[in-house]
């Protein structure tokens, strides 16, 4: 037996093939639109607000998705919908010639149209196109979700999301919103004299951070490529090259887990600024966040899940030994070895992976015990060696980096900032190390940069570099819970059945 969805398929088929047989082509090149929804209703609203005397008419050429239909015999009122909104139609076909009301009666709810007619106000106040001639621009043949109760089903909203643009004004709203957030981030950043940039997605080494790659072939060149996992490697070469100030928004890829916080592929915010460190990054962050906040939201006081949220600066500043000793327990300075912090946290009843290195461990103690104790945002600065290769130690302090991570709301790890390591000798030191612990002693395993090292040797100034998650962003600014909300089209797995 047919679907229900299956036998209105066909149906709008058939509707399709009478269209065509009265010579109507039911997906035409162009219309010419004078306004948008949002426009017309605009143009009304000043019409009725400067009629001094008189009748005022105006006539208008407007397009969109039909949302809802009233039909009452020849009569009929649709929604209409386009990018800007939504203006209601009103049909009266008593002047229609024959063809254009066979047309009419062959009209679905989804279907897209222009229309060209008078604008009015019907008497129960709607901003309304009295319609004189419509034409049909794309017959829909697939029904649109439920009238009443819209997409809801999240599996069919990611996978086809432009069902649940259409059905799901909010979700517009949403990435409306972002765009607008990624242009405010561009505007703080050249405002202050940064350099966009743009580096390759293609990479002979995956460097700059640790995460399992994607790995691709380039038949052209006949080698292997992976596509990068970070932006940082690529723009330090570029502060070596006399660049200040660059920043790069870019895709980066990574083969690891997916959750409601991680996606395998995601948007970062990757910016370097020489002759800085992480306390003038510290002070950079706050800014942009907040200025952000305030520039698209209109304020710096945000609701997120069950939270209230000031990302006014200054924000709260924690070390990480002081944060994980605050909020754990434990003072993993005085725990140096694996073994003897294992042996501590199996005393204290807390779960952790036996293969996890000391390192590991910390981000552990972090992520379980302190990451969801952070609602106000917050600055966790001062991070071991172990955990950060890439950053300088501090001066008289030779097993701390100048490195800081930025967490909000109790789940958002919104930013992450060293102070750039840029001597080449300890930089070489530090990546053979992070190889051995992932792969062993094998050097045919090492996938080390020797170019980034090179460019090193040349000198890089001292330089504080920032990198944000610009969908942990997003989600923050719009009260998302999920990573997959804030991205178009977000990976899944394969679908069942």
């Amino acid at each position: 037996m047919a679907s229900r969805r299956q036998d209105i398929f066909e149906q709008r088929k058939q509707k399709l093939e009478r269209l065509r047989a009265l010579g109507i082509n039911p997906y035409p090149n162009r219309f010419e639109r004078t306004h948008s929804a949002r426009q017309a209703v605009k143009l009304l609203e000043t019409m009725e607000a400067n009629a001094a005397s008189g009748e005022q008419k105006a006539v208008v050429r407007v397009a969109g998705r039909i949302m809802a239909m009233r039909k009452m015999g020849r009569a009929a009122f649709f929604d209409l919908r386009d990018g800007s909104g939504k203006i209601q139609v009103l049909f009266q076909t008593h002047g229609f010639s024959e063809a254009q009301i066979r047309l009419f009666d062959d009209i679905d709810i989804g279907d897209v149209i222009g229309v060209e007619g008078s604008l009015m106000r019907t008497r129960t106040g709607e901003p309304t196109v009295a319609v004189g001639s419509f034409v049909l621009l794309s017959k829909a043949l697939q029904p649109l979700p439920e009238k009443w109760h819209g997409l809801t089903d999240t599996d069919t909203r990611y996978r086809q999301r432009y069902i649940d643009l259409i059905a799901n004004v909010e979700v517009r709203d949403i990435f409306v919103l972002r765009s607008r957030i990624i242009t405010a981030v561009r505007q703080f950043l050249n405002d202050r004299g940064f350099l966009e940039v743009e580096t390759p997605v293609l990479q002979p080494s995956a460097g700059g951070a640790l995460a399992a790659p994607f790995i691709t072939h380039h038949n052209a060149l006949d080698r292997d490529f992976y596509l990068r996992i970070a932006l940082e490697l690529h723009l330090k070469r570029l502060i070596v090259g006399g660049f200040d100030k660059v920043y790069e928004i870019g895709r980066i890829f990574r083969n690891e887990g997916i959750s409601t916080t991680h996606s395998p592929e995601f948007t970062m915010l990757e910016s370097y600024e020489a002759y800085a460190d992480y306390t003038d990054v510290m002070r950079m962050l706050e800014e942009m966040v907040s200025w952000v906040s305030q520039t698209v939201l209109g304020t710096t006081r945000i609701k997120y899940a069950e939270h209230e949220v000031d990302l006014k600066p200054p924000w709260q500043r924690m070390t990480l030994r002081d944060a994980v000793k605050e909020y754990s327990g434990i003072d993993f300075v005085k725990y140096p070895t694996a073994a003897s912090l294992k042996e501590k946290m199996q005393s204290m009843n807390i779960a952790f992976d036996p293969d996890q290195n000391w390192a590991k461990l910390v981000d552990e103690l972090l992520k379980t015990f302190v990451k969801p104790r952070l609602i106000q945002p917050t600055i966790v600065y001062d991070y071991p060696v172990s955990m950060s290769p890439l950053a300088k130690s501090k001066p008289n302090e030779e097993r701390v980096t100048e490195r800081f991570q930025a967490y909000v709301a109790g789940s958002i790890e919104l930013a992450n900032a060293y102070s750039e390591l840029n001597d080449p000798i300890e930089q070489r030191l530090r990546f053979e190390e992070q190889m051995r612990e992932r792969h062993g002693d094998d050097p045919e395993q090492w996938t080390i940069d020797e170019d980034f090292l090179t460019a090193l040797e040349y000198g890089m100034p001292p330089t504080g570099g920032l990198g944000v998650g610009i969908d942990r962003l997003v989600m923050l600014l719009t009260n998302q819970q999920s990573i997959r909300e804030v991205i178009l089209f977000p990976q899944l797995r394969e679908k069942e059945g």
